[in-house]
């Protein structure tokens, strides 16, 4: 069937100006039109969604999203803690990625929802007819449905940059936190190895002293036994670097068996946490589906109808997406609550983040002074080393003397190697709890 082209484009812009009149009509007269409503925030009472100005981009508008953006990564550039932070990114999968643009397309299409709406209608009369019609739909209040729609829509945006973020540097985390394990095990290696040297040659001193018999041979297998002790270490740090090596490599774009080294990490600043961007935009998804959900117990007025025999079908109509019923004033009470709770999230979410910050730094603080310290006892474990070394040597000390006191200089630099590497790792964790490992622009 042919229809006036005429007619269908009068018929929307009826619809188009009757939406317009509607806004116009101001706060007063619609309060008055629906004196039952019960009170709430100003932007849900009375709100016409058919604002005229088409909704800026998320990202203009969105301070999350800006906030995320404007982040600087605490990874000094060129340094052995950047590379490695790029190549982990470059081969990332950015499955998060993938799931912002959808969130952006969809915010694009909710932006929008505010114009009429047109679809084809078919069906068959009694008599056997088929009648063909086109059917439009235009919203002329809604107490804030339309509004809260796009809202939620960006919120979901919101949502995916942070879990954008969060991945991202989730994924650098784990690469550094890989090539900390394989750093802290050639320095292992080494510590091992030189060990294995200088214990490799009391051995020999005490074989010819059993020998000589001047030694009990049971001091030589105690020797020996320390010395397998030794290898057992040795061979757990290699394999150690071996596992982390190989596992930084599956997971990054180019090889980073060159980088060395534990300096590359600047200063971090006062950035919110992660967890609280989140929790600002689960709290702002919350309030939209609220509105939306109150706005489906208030009246609303749409024009609308086919637009056969030249749209004299276009009528208003007032209803309800949801039939009033005695519980209705609780749900409603229930659904402004959410908003409240909702609020109450982020408070309780920045407490949580502002207290674990404050750990993390009183932690790193920590590791870095018990670092000191064992830096300080090893200086001193190997100043008596070499005081019963001397003492070995003008022949007042037992080979087994020697032995004791080396062990106990091969423990101190252990516990300042572990030290050292725990305060990096803490570091590191509390940079990832800042979101500062990854640049929020690169991202």
């Amino acid at each position: 069937m042919r229809y006036n082209r005429g007619a269908i484009a009068g018929a929307v812009l009826a619809s188009l100006a009757l939406s317009g009149c509607m806004q116009d009509l101001g706060r007063e007269t619609v309060s008055r039109v629906f004196q039952a409503q019960p009170a709430s925030d100003a932007d849900d009472i009375g709100e016409t969604k058919t604002s005229k100005a088409t909704p800026r981009s998320t990202e203009d508008i969105s301070p999350i999203i800006a906030e995320l953006s404007a982040r600087k990564t605490v990874l000094i550039d060129g340094s052995p803690y950047s590379r490695v932070a790029e190549g982990v990114l470059a081969a990332d999968a950015r499955v998060a990625e993938a799931e912002l643009q959808v969130a952006r397309l969809r915010a694009e299409a909710a932006s929008k929802n505010w114009w009429p709406t047109i679809s084809p209608r078919v069906s068959l009369t009694s008599l056997g007819d088929i009648v063909a019609d086109i059917v439009i739909n235009q919203v002329l209040f809604d107490n804030g449905r339309k509004k809260a729609e796009r809202d939620l829509a960006k919120a979901d945006v919101e949502l995916a940059a942070v879990a954008l973020s969060e991945s991202s540097n989730d994924r650098v985390h784990e690469g550094l936190t890989l090539y900390l394990t394989a750093e802290e095990g050639r320095a292992a290696a080494d510590l091992y190895g030189q060990a294995l040297e200088d214990m490799t040659r009391f051995e020999w001193v005490m074989k010819q002293r059993v020998a000589g018999g001047i030694s009990e041979h049971s001091d030589l297998n105690v020797l020996k036994q320390k010395l397998a002790d030794l290898r057992a270490r040795d061979t757990a740090a290699r394999e150690k670097i071996s596992r982390a090596t190989a596992e930084l490599d599956a997971m990054s774009d180019v090889t980073l068996d060159g980088q060395r080294g534990l300096h590359g990490m600047g200063t971090a600043g006062s950035e919110t946490a992660l967890d609280v961007l989140r929790a600002k935009a689960e709290r702002d998804r919350q309030i939209a589906e609220a509105r939306i959900a109150r706005a489906g117990h208030l009246p609303g007025l749409s024009a609308g109808g086919g637009l056969r025999n030249g749209g004299e079908n276009i009528s208003l109509d007032v209803s309800t997406e949801q039939m009033l019923g005695i519980g209705t004033g609780a749900s409603l009470r229930a659904i402004e609550a959410t908003k409240t709770t909702a609020d109450r999230k982020v408070t309780e979410a920045r407490d949580i983040a502002r207290r674990a910050i404050e750990a993390d730094r009183r932690d790193l603080a920590a590791l870095r002074r018990q670092a000191a310290e064992a830096a300080d006892l090893t200086a001193q474990a190997k100043t008596n080393l070499d005081l019963f070394q001397r003492q070995y040597d003008a022949g007042t000390r037992q080979v087994m003397d020697v032995v004791g006191v080396y062990e106990t200089f091969l423990r101190a630099l252990e516990k300042e190697l572990s030290l050292k590497f725990e305060a990096a790792r803490a570091e590191l964790d509390a940079a990832k709890r800042l979101g500062l490992l990854a640049d929020g622009a690169r991202i």
